[in-house]
């Protein structure tokens, strides 16, 4: 039977989503290494703690990237503040804390552990969250309106545009349309590229080359260990530089952005996307100052009379102030449970080569370059995420869990709240429909039709037995007929397994894909 996240608590039931307090003045405010920004104090002068521990590292194996952005981040933020803040570089948080004297108040956390250990430290000060479009009082208050309806991210970013004013003409969407996603769905053009400038990269300096002797140093003494490449580094790390990113995508890529949005290029590894996540999951940016910039853009270039093109707008817009808010937010609607979801039956352990970012044990070639990016840069975009590595974890039956905790330590952008929501649900099906109405798994087709991967692969998308058959294509067939009996109930996955009965040599299928297993493909 699919699996039943619990039902979620109303906020006050369970200690974790509590009605907080927005401000306290007067306190030193503990900020998190993903509440950097300016919006997270209560004014510009007010003390700051930073605890940078070494043991969040100690425990798993995070990319190298990873690591450095974070410490980089941290560092970079003490620096700025000077004399305002403390930072203490200690083994766990409870030492840094025990060395402050004066009152603390520290933003809720972003993940459940974290907010519980806040909520369980004597004396501190827990606010309300901050560095999402809706509070989370505000969702549930939604939520709760839609009664026994489905939670549908649609339905959401509506809400959330509508009382933000973003691409309105009174109670209308500009351009008359919501959803303008299916014009972001070209594939892409057939010479490989997009022609876009190459984004902005920021530069190192001699707070980055601490972080990397430190790094080295930790790795070398057998303290913590790495996956992925080092540097150098591509994501902001301070305010000033989040700020030029985002200016540098409203100047020269967010008219590019929408009719490509879901391709893959090999040589386009990023395509016109604005690289902005790591920097707002650090809290450097605040999305609705991101949002507001964007429709800025937008209605000035209209004003001029040459209007950025609309979908490209939209779509860059749901994706700051409707999916990453919905997915912030289901993260602790659905609960504590959550994250346990399995509905598919999924057990397999993830295997080494993909564990290690071995891109050159793979043939595929949409696998080894995406592996490969992610190697080099700890980022991909969230169509190689979802059609690539998520979907060749769900047709080879890879534990939901385990591939959450993978994509937490691979992406830069990664943190749990991001992981449970998309991975758990929208990628692997393993909350039994809850976020989406069926499993995101495709065959070779798709990833033939939306890159360029295919064109000389050693693996032929339109054939599915024998030594050249694609896996993606032979693994599709394999997983619906795993999963027949759990997708029957689904009306959308009707027509799919009606076309197991009619394909020719699906046993032979089966066995092929059983034996391949989760070797490199």
């Amino acid at each position: 039977m699919p699996h039943e996240p619990r039902t979620p608590r109303r906020p006050g039931e369970d200690p974790a989503l509590a009605a907080f307090p927005a401000r306290a003045p007067g306190t030193r405010r503990w900020c998190f290494a993903d509440q950097l920004g300016p919006h997270f104090l209560d004014g510009p002068d007010q003390p700051v703690l930073l605890v940078e521990s070494k043991a969040v590292f100690a425990r798993r194996r995070f990319h190298r990237q990873k690591a450095h952005l974070v410490l980089s981040a941290l560092r970079h933020r003490a620096a700025e503040l000077g004399e305002q803040a403390e930072l203490h570089r200690v083994h766990g948080y409870a030492e840094a804390l025990d060395r402050v004297r004066e009152a603390v108040s520290v933003c809720a956390p972003t993940t459940w552990s974290s907010r519980d250990y806040v909520l369980r430290r004597p004396g501190l000060t827990v606010l309300a969250a901050r560095g999402f479009v809706a509070t989370q009082e505000e969702f549930a208050g939604w939520a709760a309106g839609r009664g026994r309806q489905r939670l549908l991210m649609e339905d959401f970013y509506r809400h959330n545009r509508r009382r933000h004013d973003v691409l309105m003409d009174g109670a209308e969407p500009v351009g008359g349309r919501w959803n303008l996603d299916h014009d972001n769905r070209e594939p892409p053009p057939r010479d490989g590229r997009i022609g876009v400038p190459e984004p902005w990269w920021p530069e190192e300096d001699e707070i980055d080359a601490q972080v990397r002797a430190d790094l080295d140093r930790w790795a070398a003494d057998g303290e913590v260990a790495f996956v992925g490449d080092d540097g150098p580094r591509l994501f902001p790390v301070t305010r000033a530089e989040a700020l030029h990113r985002l200016r540098d995508f409203l100047d020269t890529r967010l008219g590019a952005f929408g009719p490509h949005e879901d391709a893959m290029l090999a040589g386009e590894r990023w395509m016109a996307h604005s690289l902005l996540s790591p920097a707002l999951n650090l809290g450097l940016l605040d999305p609705v100052e991101v949002v507001q910039a964007a429709e800025q853009r937008y209605r000035d270039s209209v004003a001029t009379g040459d209007p950025l093109p609309l979908n490209s707008v939209e779509g860059f817009v749901r994706q700051v102030m409707g999916w990453r808010d919905y997915i912030w937010h289901t993260y602790w609607h659905f609960g504590r449970d959550f994250r346990h979801g399995n509905a598919l039956a999924a057990h397999e352990a993830v295997p080494d080569w993909l564990a290690d970012l071995d891109d050159g044990a793979v043939d595929a070639a949409c696998m080894s370059d995406v592996l490969g990016d992610l190697r080099r840069d700890g980022w991909v975009h969230h169509i190689p995420r979802l059609m690539v590595l998520g979907n060749y974890a769900l047709q080879r039956g890879i534990d939901p869990l385990a591939m959450t905790d993978w994509f937490h330590r691979n992406f830069v952008d990664g943190y749990d709240w991001v992981m449970v929501a998309n991975v758990v649900g929208m990628s692997q099906h393993a909350d039994g429909g809850l976020l989406a109405t069926k499993p995101y798994a495709s065959g070779g087709a798709y990833i033939d039709r939306m890159s360029d991967y295919c064109r000389g692969c050693r693996y032929d998308p339109r054939k599915r037995l024998g030594e050249d058959a694609c896996p993606f294509t032979a693994g599709y067939w394999a997983f619906l007929e795993r999963n027949r009996e759990r997708l029957a109930p689904n009306p959308r996955m009707r027509r799919a397994l009606q076309g197991l009965d009619r394909l020719k040599g699906l046993e032979e299928v089966v066995e092929q894909e059983r034996l391949r297993g989760t070797g490199a493909i």
